[in-house]
């Protein structure tokens, strides 16, 4: 980041700053952050949370980790493993903004159809 001007210090104190394309912001609150990702072409992130929900939100992910607990989001399609492999990063990205989203067909991995809590009640309720 410091090679391409990106960093924030106390030289260069600036909140935000926009370089082309990117924009380095402050930290978000939960909803702004959703609100970034949803109108995002794809994410990329070590984060296992933001592997979930860019699955929930269809979003492609590029996932710049080898491995992942979140192994449902590789199943369905949302999520891509590359790791720290520059070639691979920019390969997989590229495949994404090529692509046309609107001819993907979607649907939920199994039980993630934000019923969970009336599950849980039913279950507790038998208990």
């Amino acid at each position: 980041m410091e090679r391409f001007g990106l960093t924030i210090t106390p030289t260069h104190p600036s909140p935000i700053k926009r370089e082309g394309r990117i924009h380095i912001i402050e930290p978000l609150g939960y909803l702004e952050f959703l609100k970034l990702m949803m109108e995002s072409r794809f994410v990329m992130t070590d984060s296992g949370g933001m592997q979930e929900e860019t699955t929930v939100l269809n979003i492609p992910c590029l996932t710049l980790r080898d491995t992942t607990e979140r192994p449902i989001t590789i199943k369905e399609g949302t999520n891509t493993l590359v790791g720290n492999d520059t070639k691979k990063i920019i390969k997989e990205a590229e495949k994404i903004l090529n692509k046309n989203r609107n001819s993907d067909h979607f649907s939920y991995p199994a039980l993630w159809d934000g019923k969970a809590a009336e599950r849980i009640v039913s279950v507790l309720s038998k208990k």
